[in-house]
């Protein structure tokens, strides 16, 4: 592939956030677009990547086996039980040919795979979909001057329903979801851990807000107000609004299954008021996230704990959060840099 014989726009727009289903949306909504391609999850930013490799050259061997990996990831998927990346080598040798420089940088691998995957699909802007590169926006920056951040933000209390449920998506429609990965969601649940979470990537993103390359959209506005919105959005990455992203179908939900419907249903914005969570999980959340709610304009409702409950939460949060450690150490290249990110 010449890239150079395409129209490819040289930058990238990256989808972050904490709202996987903001995100998800978002990626289904710009592959119907004419010039935009959305990447799978690729989680080149903390689990293939850490910030101490930046301009460090890697040998051809290393080359070949992250752009092996990245092309898994994008054409077989990142929870399923096919992950045998061997099976790409050769493509991946391409790959490094294309490249043709003395010495050779994962960041590069990463970028020249994205150009080069977009380019396959006849597409000429790369989008990257991963919600975890919100705790990564300075390394982003630096390496990609050129790249435009939307942020997708949600009420903390909606993905408290969403995550909670999430393992349940191998039924809903999600079947390549491998039962190791159900497993691993269930663990990951607890209302203390994903309010911290909630709150480490507001407050990654808050150091962005003046940046004029990071838009930050509410995934209720998207809902509500989708044309709206989205012009904005097609406003900050530079693209002519098209009608046909619009025409997105019902998917990825972890309370309904998936649907060929056609549209935006706004009564995903307050499904978690209506049953899901007990009152103490959104007490605890409203708790933590209090000052981030408001600055999102997002009400805080009064709601009164229940004290077993909360006695329950707050003793069994070590327990959770260490087996959710022990379930994720293969998706950290540096543990102590990642912890320190997320729960910051």
């Amino acid at each position: 592939i010449n890239l150079q014989n395409l129209s490819f726009q040289d930058k990238i727009i990256f989808i972050v956030g904490n709202s996987r289903s903001g995100t998800t949306m978002m990626l289904r909504i710009f592959n119907n677009h004419p010039k935009l391609m959305v990447l799978n999850e690729l989680h080149f930013f903390e689990q293939l990547w850490a910030p101490e490799d930046k301009g460090k050259a890697i040998s051809k061997e290393k080359a070949v086996v992250l752009a092996s990996k990245l092309m898994l990831t994008q054409r077989v998927g990142y929870m399923t039980h096919d992950q045998d990346f061997t099976k790409f080598t050769k493509e991946a040798n391409l790959l490094f040919d294309e490249l043709s420089k003395n010495e050779i940088y994962a960041e590069d691998v990463f970028h020249h795979f994205t150009k080069r995957e977009v380019a396959l699909n006849g597409k000429s802007i790369v989008c990257e979909k991963t919600p975890q590169n919100v705790f990564y926006l300075k390394e982003i920056f630096e390496l990609y001057p050129n790249a435009k951040i939307i942020n997708m933000v949600r009420d903390p209390r909606a993905i408290l329903l969403s995550q909670k449920n999430k393992w349940n998506r191998r039924n809903l429609g999600a079947d390549y979801m491998t039962k190791k990965e159900a497993l691993r969601l269930r663990i990951n649940y607890h209302p203390i851990t994903l309010s911290k979470l909630w709150n480490a990537a507001i407050n990654a993103a808050k150091s962005f807000t003046s940046d004029k390359r990071l838009i930050t959209v509410r995934f209720e506005d998207l809902l509500e107000q989708p044309e709206t919105t989205l012009r904005k959005v097609c406003q900050h990455i530079e693209v002519e609004f098209n009608s046909n992203m619009l025409n997105i179908t019902q998917e990825s939900s972890s309370i309904e299954k998936d649907s060929q419907e056609i549209g935006f249903k706004k009564e995903r914005a307050s499904n978690w008021k209506k049953g899901g969570l007990n009152t103490t999980e959104k007490w605890i959340c409203q708790q933590m996230c209090s000052k981030n709610l408001v600055l999102n304009n997002y009400e805080i409702e009064s709601f009164r704990p229940n004290l077993f409950y909360l006695l329950y939460y707050y003793v069994s949060f070590p327990v959770k959060i260490s087996l959710a450690l022990v379930m994720n150490l293969n998706r950290m290249k540096n543990i102590v840099e990642t912890l320190k990110r997320r729960m910051k």
